[in-house]
C-alpha cells in the first residue's frame, strides 16, 4: 500500500509540549498536538512559541537584626546543630543586603540561549562559548526536564569563612561525693555521660541534676563520725553536721556533734543549717578550752547558732525588696541538735525535732531517747489533751513549735547533762533517719554492735537503713562513743 508524503510544518517543537519534531510529524507524539493547525514558523531568531508571562524578581530580604529571633526571615545558616554523625553544621554567612537576580524564562529549545530576566520577545544575549549555558539559565536533563538553574559564581556573594571552632577543654573527672568539676573546664554529666553540666548543676543534654557537695558527705575525728547524704526523694541536702574534738582545761578530751535540720518551708534552708551547724560548732571549740561548764557551753552555742540563722534573713529582705519588695519570704530557719562528751559526762542541746538517742554497748540494758521534740505531737502529749499514739498519728504530729530563725516565736534553748554508768554510743541525728527508727528500742536494733569501734561505718549502716526504707528526707547522724572506764581498772 502506497503511503502520502506527510507534510512538512516547519516546526521544530511542539507548540504544546515542546517535545523536539521530526519534519514530517502530523500530530505531536508526547501530547498528540495537531501540528497541522499550527501557526508555520516564522523564520529568523529563535523565539518562545508558547508566550511566558514576564517574570517578577523576589524582593530583596528584609533588613533584620542578627540577634533578633522575631524577624520574619529566618535563613538556614543562623541555626547551629549537628548532623547524624554528631559534627557541627557548617553555618555560612547569608547576606540579605543585595537583591537577588530575576530568573530565566523557559526557552523553547534545548539548548536555546537564554538571558537570566530578559522580557519575553527580546533578542537573548549570544553563549559565551559554544554548548556553555548562559549564567543562570535552566539546564536541561538527560530526560528533557530542566533542572533548576545553578547559581553564578560571579554574582554570588562571598561571605568570610566561619571561625574555626574552639576546642572544649577536656572535662574533669566527677567523683560520687563532688559534682563540682576542677578549676579549668565543664564537667561531663553523670547521668548520660555525654552532656555538659551548665553553672546552675544541670545538664545541658539531659536535664538530669548533678551531685552536689552536699549531696553525699561524711567526716571522720577522733571519737566520733558523721554522715549525711541528700535521700531519694529531695531535690538537694537541707542537712548540715559539724563534728570536732578538743581538749578541756586538764587535758582531757571532749568530742562535739552537732546535727541541723533545714526547714524546706523557709527561705535558703541549706544555708541556714550549714550556718547553724558551723556557728554552734565553733562556739563550743572555744569555749570548752577555757574551762566553761559543757552544758553552759551548749547553751551558748545553741544561742550563736540562733545568731548565725537570723543574719541571713537580713540578706534575704535585702534581695526581695531588690527584686520585688511586696513578696512575702518566709526567714531562713533551722533545727539544732548537739552532743558534748566530756570528763565522764554526757550533754545533750536542741531546739526542733533533731533528736539524740542513747544506746548502750550492753544491750541487755534499756537504751534512751535524751531529747524531747518542740512539735505538735509532743505538746498535745504533753498537755494531757492525747496518748502518744493519737498524737503522732495525726497529720499535724510533726510540726514543729520551735526553731532557729529571725520569725521564731522566742529561742528556748534545752539542754540535758547525763552521767551513764556503762559504755554507749549517742546518736545524733535528724528526722530522716529517726522516722524510720522512732523508738529508742527501735533504734538499739539498727545501731551496730561495733558503732563504738567503728563510728564512720555505722553512720553509713543507719543512713542506708534510712535509704532502704525510702530515703523520703534528707538524712544525717552523728555517732559519739562514749566510754566510762570501770572503778580501778587504773590501778596497778
Amino acid at each position: 500500500m502506497s503511503q502520502k508524503p506527510k507534510p512538512s510544518h516547519g516546526l521544530a517543537a511542539c507548540p504544546g509540549c515542546a517535545e523536539p519534531l521530526d519534519s514530517g510529524d502530523r500530530f505531536c507524539g508526547a501530547c498528540g498536538y495537531d501540528l497541522s493547525a499550527a501557526p508555520a514558523a516564522e523564520s529568523g531568531a529563535d523565539r518562545p512559541t508558547v508566550a511566558i508571562g514576564t517574570p517578577v524578581a523576589w524582593p530583596a530580604a528584609p533588613s533584620r537584626d542578627p540577634g533578633s529571633l522575631s524577624t520574619a526571615t529566618q535563613h538556614p545558616g543562623d541555626l547551629p546543630g549537628t548532623d547524624s554523625g554528631g559534627h557541627d553544621l557548617p553555618t555560612t554567612e547569608v547576606r540579605t543586603d543585595v537583591p537577588v537576580p530575576a530568573p530565566a524564562p523557559a526557552p523553547a529549545e534545548t539548548g536555546a540561549p537564554g538571558t537570566p530576566g530578559a522580557p519575553t520577545g527580546t533578542t537573548p544575549t549570544p553563549a559565551a562559548a559554544p554548548g556553555t549555558p548562559a549564567p543562570g539559565a535552566p539546564v536541561a536533563a538527560p530526560g528533557g526536564d530542566f533542572e533548576l538553574a545553578a547559581p553564578d559564581p560571579r554574582t554570588a556573594v562571598r561571605a568570610d569563612p566561619a571561625p574555626a571552632p574552639v576546642p572544649v577543654p577536656a572535662a574533669a573527672p566527677v567523683t560520687p561525693a563532688q559534682g563540682t568539676p576542677a578549676a579549668g573546664g565543664p564537667s561531663l554529666c553523670v547521668a548520660c555521660r555525654a552532656g555538659r553540666v551548665d553553672s546552675d548543676g544541670y545538664c545541658e543534654n539531659c536535664g538530669h541534676a548533678q551531685p552536689r557537695e552536699r549531696d553525699h558527705m561524711e567526716r571522720e575525728v577522733t571519737g566520733v563520725a558523721a554522715v549525711s547524704d541528700r535521700g531519694l526523694r529531695h531535690h538537694r541536702n537541707e542537712d548540715a553536721f559539724a563534728v570536732s574534738s578538743t581538749t578541756l582545761p586538764d587535758g582531757s578530751p571532749a568530742v562535739v556533734a552537732i546535727v541541723c535540720d533545714g526547714v524546706s518551708s523557709a527561705t535558703r534552708p541549706d544555708e541556714a543549717s550549714a550556718a547553724a551547724a558551723e556557728a554552734a560548732g565553733a562556739s563550743l571549740l572555744a569555749a570548752l578550752p577555757r574551762g566553761t561548764h559543757p552544758q553552759q557551753a551548749m547553751h551558748e552555742a545553741i544561742v550563736a547558732a540562733a545568731e548565725a540563722v537570723n543574719s541571713l534573713a537580713e540578706e534575704t529582705g535585702q534581695e526581695g525588696a531588690e527584686h520585688d519588695p511586696h513578696r512575702h519570704r518566709n526567714a531562713p530557719a533551722c533545727t539544732l541538735v548537739g552532743s558534748v562528751a566530756a570528763a565522764g559526762l554526757l550533754v545533750v542541746g536542741w531546739v526542733g525535732d533533731s533528736r539524740a538517742y542513747w544506746v548502750p554497748d550492753d544491750r541487755s540494758a534499756p537504751p534512751a531517747r535524751l531529747t524531747e521534740d518542740d512539735s505538735w505531737a509532743a505538746q498535745m502529749v504533753a498537755a494531757g489533751l492525747m496518748n502518744e499514739a493519737e498524737a503522732y498519728a495525726d497529720e499535724r504530729a510533726h510540726a514543729i513549735t520551735g526553731w532557729l530563725g529571725a520569725d521564731s516565736y522566742e529561742l528556748d534553748p534545752h539542754t540535758a547533762a547525763f552521767k551513764p554508768d556503762r559504755s554507749g554510743v549517742v546518736v545524733v541525728c535528724t528526722d530522716g533517719l529517726w522516722n524510720y527508727a522512732e523508738g529508742a528500742d527501735d533504734m538499739a536494733r539498727i545501731v551496730p554492735a561495733d558503732a563504738a569501734d567503728r563510728p564512720l561505718h555505722g553512720a553509713q549502716v543507719l543512713v542506708g537503713h534510712a535509704l532502704d526504707g525510702g530515703g523520703h528526707d534528707n538524712i544525717t547522724v552523728a555517732l559519739v562513743p562514749f566510754t566510762v572506764t570501770p572503778r580501778g581498772a587504773g590501778s596497778a
